[in-house]
């Protein structure tokens, strides 16, 4: 796992472009997650929960019915997107059905 620190505009550029649905949405990395019901939407809250924990680093998130909004943010380095908030984006996108 990389080094948690404050992730460059670059990098942040570039996940963007690796992960085009995510965007940055008042300093926090953000994205809108939609599924086919809720049950799949509570699956993969499960999951990338694991995921999260097992990085110590946990999101910002909230579920509806069949959608999850996560704002990813690092709270200990003052609040500022990091390179784990970067990687955990990464990672929730690969859970996908």
């Amino acid at each position: 796992m990389m080094k948690r620190r404050e992730a460059t505009a670059e990098e942040i550029e570039q996940t963007l472009i690796e992960l085009p649905q995510w965007e940055v949405k008042d300093g926090k990395l953000h994205k809108l997650y939609k599924f086919d019901s809720f049950a799949a939407a509570l699956g993969w809250m499960v999951s990338a929960g694991v995921e999260a924990d097992k990085m110590d680093h946990h999101p910002e998130w909230s579920n509806i019915y069949n959608r999850v909004t996560v704002n990813l943010v690092t709270h200990d380095l003052g609040n500022v997107i990091s390179t784990w908030d970067l990687e955990l984006a990464r990672k929730m996108d690969k859970l996908l059905p």
